[in-house]
């Protein structure tokens, strides 16, 4: 494990890189459990379901998206904070530009399948965040606050 780069909050930086496949995914989630039962104090059952579905789809994502048919890896960061979880799905794919006028280039299709991951990890993080990942690709970073 990684100290996070603010050691004297008690975070700690967990990292997982995946095959960009989806069986892969689920151990994703596991990993997120796991650091989820570092906590003195538990999440509760709805909230670490919330942020396992949040998980699913920042991953579902590069998956998808990032690579085309060629293999890739995604990369997850999770920092366990005192007061909240930050998760970080990157990959260095094709990256993606979520802004409305993509996806309703998209059509209707694409629009359902694009943009409903998004909108689902945004109603249940506080805080999230998309760009560009440091090698190129695109980055999902969400905040759940737990105090």
């Amino acid at each position: 494990m990684d100290s996070a780069q603010n050691g004297h909050h008690h975070g700690q930086a967990i990292r997982l890189t995946i095959p960009a496949k989806p069986e892969y995914i689920t151990l994703g989630r596991l990993a997120l459990t796991g650091i989820a039962r570092l906590r003195a104090e538990p999440l509760s059952p709805e909230v670490l379901g919330d942020l396992k579905l949040a998980l699913t789809e920042a991953c579902t994502n590069s998956v998808r998206h990032a690579y085309g048919d060629t293999a890739g890896l995604v990369h997850i960061v999770y920092e366990l904070h005192s007061d909240r979880l930050v998760v970080e799905v990157s990959d260095s794919g094709e990256g993606f530009e979520p802004s409305a006028t993509r996806l309703s280039s998209l059509g209707a299709d694409g629009l359902a399948e694009g943009g409903l991951g998004i909108a689902i990890i945004e109603a249940l993080s506080d805080e999230l965040e998309i760009g560009e990942g440091d090698d190129g690709g695109s980055r999902l970073r969400f905040v759940k606050h737990l105090a």
